[in-house]
């Protein structure tokens, strides 16, 4: 039985023909056979179907095609024939369908525009080429217009329009100046699709004269240039901040279609201030991974190759500080006729049957027609074998005048496709393409294939033969396979010999002779060895082989799979390799290869290059210390030091670090004094008085440092004036009526000699007065006392010692304590900029009535009640402060409807002032929340019962409810959408004539006279019948949002035992849910660490039932609150402290009552009674007044002749009460126009009372508060 089996590619030898398929013939690719087969014409090449010209150069346009024999051709224009005789600028390539018109020679390029199509024929049928429409490109010039100065005021939007004139193809579009610069863009400046300048908001920068738009037509390699156009921009303070506006495209919607497998473009740009960002994204779905780009700075979305699944609403959002807009394009791809299959080929033998497929898809989709050779096959020459059904023609018993040439085309509004495929009747004798006595040599015991390429019509039977009379083959030694290959699979050397092949068909029979030749295989008979040699030794390796006699070996040595390095020890022989003078780059793995033309083996081994009998190593270490120090020349700044150094230890000695000790301010304690290099070992030193003065040396070298030397002699030097005065010399008064005088005293040996003390001196700045001077201690303070309240002072602290003064030293100003501001800001004024912003202004108060350093300015700002509940709640003021002079501020973060009340305080580093009377505003109407629940009950066959609950924050009258909804089907695809207005006091609706057993999605959101606010969702399904439905479903999900933190419940009906889940994640973001596990079965959660101000989507779901879950809620967290001061009263661990004292004051009390009833005093009593000591008891006898210890000098009088105050009053030295105790939010921030960048704080206090009413202590938070 023969066995036939496919061959593999790799196998064959020469391209092959293609066997009989589908009834069907391939003619094999040999250039001879091809000469002598007769062929119907083949388009090989022609013109694109829209050919733009350069109207200056000759017009070519391209028609190739070929067979057999060799086609003619011929053109038609505009649908009729077009005799090129006629035309003397016309003229067709020779053996081509190709056409020349001379333009060059006079000819007019606009006089051959038009339709052009090229037919290729010969006696077995005609081909056609696509219409080719010829169009010259044109580079018009622009129109002269007279452009006026555009005067902007900064701020403001503008768009600098281009309007290039229309070119053939459409030109490319630049902006540049004067000096051809290209006119910078980013997020503010920027062009757009249609080649207009686009500015968001212009600024002064912008103004300049030479605006130019340029045009570039690239098929004519020229470019046109528009008048420049100017721009001048106008300042007026303060520039007012804009919500965003869309510039392009205008409107809430738009509609773009593109066709399939182009680039989408859509464009968005805003206006506003400060410059929106844009953001894209795709309703109801996921803009395309891996073909989205963005252009332009975000206004551009590209998506390439888009397909009709790309089709959909597109929303570009423009976003600033002061709000949002967004724009929705609906975009529909569709698409020019493709193909599924088109014509192919088909040739086939007398009396066989064939089929010609062309099918093509489209939207719409495409009409499909046929022709034969170029006429509508309607109207062609009748062939009986011939039967068009639809996109396919069926061929039955053909014979040699059915050949033809076929055309499909395949049209819709958007483009066709035209595809030529012949039909080629042949009957040709067999042929065999095999050369003749073709030597075949393979190794023994591996598969041998001979090759019989052969050709006839019909289809010829192939059949093998050994030896010129042997029989014919058969067996499972053989395959034979459908191309005419005969295969042997395992080749022995008795298969050595001639072998026939025959091919015959019914037109006659035909045969071939090859030849096979068995060989014997190479071996490697003694193959390479391991060696392990020592490093600067010899080693050889061996590799002796055997081979077929007939056959010529190459021996290749490798090392590591790559070639042997370029080196003269290693030594290639005829049977080894050799390598001299091993060293340790030679260690790796040597590879012996053997090549024939027939085959090849390898062996390889591994060579060890080992060290040679080690060397005591060098010990490198620290240095030894120095020694024998020995101090010469001492003087009283100076002295010089000698060391001998220690041993290196094999590492050079870098340089010696010297360090002394103070024996007599600082004893044990070193200092560092100075270095030198590692060749000196001598050293002058410069020195200080009043100094006991030892030294040491330590030695450095690369290893490290050595331990220090032993200590030089000591030496003493003489005391002297102090040569410095104490530095950071301040003045700043703790009270209003003190001065505080501190400095950075002298370090010990700074001072020279003993005795320091220093000398204090002051007086008022800008007076006519003398310096008023005191000594005192070694201190580093010194209170001036009975000061008037801030005012600046002259001050200097002198050094000196028993031995004298220190030099004169410098004057610093200070001033004198500051007490709390006197006069409130006036003329406060409130600026409502939107629902949730307001700008205040007031006139700074005199600068002679902050009576200290002026600090800034608190806003006290809070709500009153809400204008759409008239409720009043408990105040919550927020305070944002404002530093240096500043006269306005913002106010974020503001309710919408509402009415606040506000006041300023000036503020010093003392404290704040007094208030200034109140201020009334409301903020205007804003968008709502979402309604607080959508509940969907009584589901019948055709109608659904809607309740829902009024949103949580109306922020302003509401107007009436919009419900949306429209039917899912079962692969979750959405019908409809239907739209109702609900008035605003209805709180149910009873939805009629719906869909029994549909599924519904809703819609729901409430509407203001601002606008509409967020929506939720809330899915339901019409019952089949009046039974009810039994399917589980989670519904009725509600949200009630904080500022970090929100409540979701929900409500469940199903099987019990679910254990549920929340997932959520920001409105709008790619980011994947994030998911939070409900304990139990509970029908709530509360979403903690969200973030303020932020939209969030949420949905539930039950674990274990694939797939099912709620439907989504959308709702928003609070703002972002102004961090409420903390009293520290009201602080747990505070009242647990106090509630413990008193705990224990008690019991004290309680033994001290037992003790007292037992008679006698107790201990501590009897001593205080025995020994009365005047020094600390708590009163004075004479006055009254608490007694305290002064020091003679501690006051001096402010000028010469006062004295200080008979009540003697205790002075504080630091004021108990600062700017701290009435500290902005946390995170409060201002630019430097008063725009907010931060959060701002906020504390609950009662109704504030006149003046300075607050006696609290300062909390630990507001300790941590600063100006912004």
């Amino acid at each position: 039985m023969m066995k036939k089996r496919s061959i593999s590619a790799s196998k064959a030898s020469l391209v092959l023909f293609l066997c009989q398929m589908i009834s069907a013939l391939d003619v094999p690719l040999d250039s001879k056979l091809l000469e002598e087969l007769s062929q119907p014409p083949t388009i090989t090449q022609q013109s694109p179907k829209d050919y733009i010209v350069d109207p200056r150069e000759n017009i070519v346009i391209q028609c190739e095609a070929k067979g057999k024999p060799p086609p003619s051709f011929s053109w038609t224009r505009n649908g009729t024939h077009f005799d090129i005789d006629k035309d003397a600028q016309v003229t067709m390539k020779p053996n081509s369908g190709t056409l020349v018109i001379n333009i060059m020679n006079g000819g007019k390029a606009e006089a051959y525009e038009g339709v052009y199509q090229c037919t290729a024929r010969n006696e077995r049928g005609a081909a056609i080429s696509n219409n080719i429409v010829i169009r010259p490109s044109r580079s018009p010039l622009w129109t002269k217009e007279k452009l006026e100065p555009n005067q902007v005021r900064e701020g403001d939007s503008l768009v600098l329009h281009c309007r290039p004139p229309v070119g053939l193809p459409p030109p490319i579009i630049f902006w540049m100046d004067n000096a051809f610069q290209r006119l910078p863009q980013s997020e503010r400046v920027s062009q757009g699709l249609n080649g207009d300048l686009y500015f968001s908001n212009v600024q002064p920068e912008d103004t300049r004269e030479d605006y130019i738009c340029y045009a570039r037509f690239n098929h004519t390699q020229t470019i046109q240039q528009k008048q420049p156009i100017s721009v001048k921009v106008f300042s007026t303070k303060p520039v007012t901040e804009r919500q965003p506006i869309l510039l392009t495209p205008t409107g809430s919607t738009s509609t773009k279609v593109e066709l399939r497998g182009n680039v989408l473009l859509l464009e968005c740009i805003a206006a506003g201030l400060p410059t929106p960002v844009i953001r894209w994204i795709k309703e109801g779905g996921e803009l395309p991974v891996n073909r989205t780009f963005f252009e332009n700075f975000k206004k551009t979305l590209k998506i390439i190759d888009v397909s009709e699944a790309d089709s959909g609403n597109y929303k570009c959002i423009a976003r600033n500080m002061l709000g949002s807009v967004h724009h929705v394009i609906s975009v529909t791809v569709k698409a020019a006729p493709y193909w599924i299959t088109a014509p192919r080929n088909l040739v086939l033998s007398p009396g066989e049957d064939g089929t010609l497929i062309c099918r093509a898809n489209g939207n719409p989709k495409p009409n499909i027609s046929w022709f034969a050779n170029g006429v509508p096959i309607a109207i062609a020459p009748e062939d009986p074998s011939r039967k068009v059904d639809g996109d396919t023609i069926i061929f039955s018993h053909v014979q040699e005048r059915s050949s033809a040439v076929y055309q499909c085309n395949a049209s819709n509004e958007y483009g066709y496709l035209l595809a030529n495929a012949f039909v080629n009747v042949l009957a040709e004798p067999p042929r065999v393409l095999t050369p003749a006595n073709k030597l075949y040599q393979v190794i023994a015991d591996s598969p041998a294939l001979l090759d019989c390429a052969y050709f006839g019509s019909p289809k010829p039977e192939i059949e093998w033969f050994k030896g010129v009379k042997g029989s014919i083959l058969r067996g499972n030694e053989y395959v034979f396979h459908d191309n005419g290959t005969l295969e042997i699979p395992v080749a022995q050397k008795d298969s050595t010999g001639t072998y026939t092949c025959v091919a015959r068909n019914e037109l006659g029979k035909v045969q071939n002779e090859v030849r096979l030749e068995v060989k014997d295989p190479t071996m490697i008979i003694k193959q390479p060895e391991y060696k392990v040699i020592q490093r600067y030794g010899q080693v050889s390796f061996e590799c002796i082989i055997k081979h077929d006699s007939t056959l010529l070996p190459t021996v290749i040595w490798l090392k590591d799979n790559d070639e042997l390095p370029d080196d003269e020890r290693f030594l290639v022989g005829k049977d080894n390799l050799t390598i001299m003078n091993v060293t340790d780059k030679d260690d790796g793995t040597y590879t012996c290869i053997v090549n024939t033309t027939l085959d090849s083996v390898s062996a390889s081994a591994v060579l060890t290059v080992v060290a040679a009998p080690p060397t005591p190593a060098i010990i490198y270490a620290r240095p030894n210390p120095p020694f024998d120090l020995e101090l010469t020349g001492q003087l009283e700044r100076s002295v010089e030091l000698s060391w001998i150094p220690g041993d290196e230890n094999n590492s050079p000695i870098k340089n010696f670090v010297i360090e002394y000790e103070d024996g007599l301010h600082e004893p044990g304690v070193w200092h560092y004094q100075t270095e030198v290099p590692g060749t000196q070992t001598t050293v002058q030193l410069k020195l200080s008085p009043y100094v006991n003065y030892s030294f040491r040396v330590i030695a450095v070298n690369e290893i490290g440092r050595s331990q220090p030397s032993e200590p030089s002699e000591q030496y003493l030097t003489k005391s002297a004036n102090p040569d410095e005065n104490p530095s950071n010399v301040q003045g700043i008064g703790s009270e209003p009526d003190n001065l505080v005088i501190t400095w950075e005293s002298l370090k010990g040996f700074q001072s020279n000699g003993p005795g320091l003390q220093y000398k204090v001196s002051w007086r008022q700045k800008d007076v006519d007065d003398e310096w008023t001077s005191v000594i005192v201690a070694n201190v580093s303070k010194y209170i001036v006392s009975g000061t008037p309240t801030f005012v600046p002072y002259e001050i200097k602290v002198q050094a000196l010692n028993d031995l004298g003064y220190a030099p004169e030293p410098s004057e610093v100003i200070g001033h004198s304590g500051e007490d709390l501001p006197m006069v409130a800001p006036g003329n406060v004024q409130v600026h409502v900029i939107n629902s949730t912003l307001a700008k205040v202004h007031w006139d700074p108060v005199p600068l002679k009535t902050v009576r200290g350093h002026l600090q800034g300015y608190k806003v006290y700002y809070w709500k009153v009640q809400s204008l759409s509940r008239r409720s009043r709640r408990h105040v919550e003021k927020k305070i944002l402060t404002f530093r240096g002079n500043k006269t306005f501020g913002m106010l974020p973060g503001l309710e919408p409807y509402s009415s606040y009340k506000l006041n300023v305080r000036v503020v010093n580093g003392k404290g704040e002032g007094p208030a200034s009377p109140d201020k009334v505003f409301k903020t205007p109407e804003g968008v709502p929340s979402s309604p607080s629940f959508l509940k969907i009950t009584n589901p019948t066959l055709d109608s659904l019962t809607l309740e829902w609950g009024s949103p949580t924050h109306p922020n302003g009258v509401l107007t009436s409810y919009i419900l949306k909804f429209q039917p899912i089907n079962n692969t979750h695809e959405l019908g409809p959408l239907v739209e109702i207005r609900i008035p605003a006091n209805e709180s149910s609706l009873i939805l009629k004539n719906l869909n029994y057993s549909t599924r519904y999605k809703f819609y729901f959101n409430a509407q203001t006279s601002v606008g509409s606010g967020s929506q939720i969702t809330e899915e339901a399904v019409t019952i089949m019948d009046e039974v009810q439905p039994l399917y589980p479903r989670i519904r009725n999900v509600t949200t009630a949002a904080a500022e970090t933190y929100a409540n979701i419940s929900w409500e469940y009906e199903g099987p019990d035992h679910a254990n549920f889940y929340v997932e959520y994640g920001v409105a709008g973001s790619k980011e994947d849910w994030k998911k939070e596990i409900v304990n139990g079965s509970r029908s709530f959660f509360v979403l903690k660490g969200l973030t303020p101000g932020t939209a969030y989507k949420v949905r539930v779901g039950a674990e274990g039932l694939s797939g099912f879950r709620s439907s989504e809620d959308v709702f928003e967290t609070g703002p972002a609150m102004a961090s409420r001061q903390i009293d520290i009263a009201t602080q747990g661990w505070f009242i647990g402290l106090m509630c413990a004292v008193a705990l224990l004051i008690l019991i004290l009390l309680i033994v001290c009552f037992i003790r007292r009833n037992k008679g006698g005093k107790y201990p501590v009593k009897e001593k205080e009674d025995a020994h009365a000591d005047p020094e600390i008891q708590p009163m004075k006898e004479d006055d009254g007044t608490f007694g305290e210890y002064s020091d003679a000098e501690d006051h001096k009088p402010l000028k010469k002749g006062s004295r200080t105050p008979s009540d003697r009053t205790v002075k504080k030295e630091d004021s108990d009460d600062s700017l701290v105790d009435y500290g902005e939010g946390v995170n409060g921030q201002f630019n430097e126009d008063g725009s907010f960048i931060g959060q701002y704080s906020g504390k609950k206090e009662k109704e504030p009372a006149e003046g300075n009413e607050s006696s609290e202590a300062p909390s630990p938070v507001n300790a941590m508060n600063s100006f912004v």
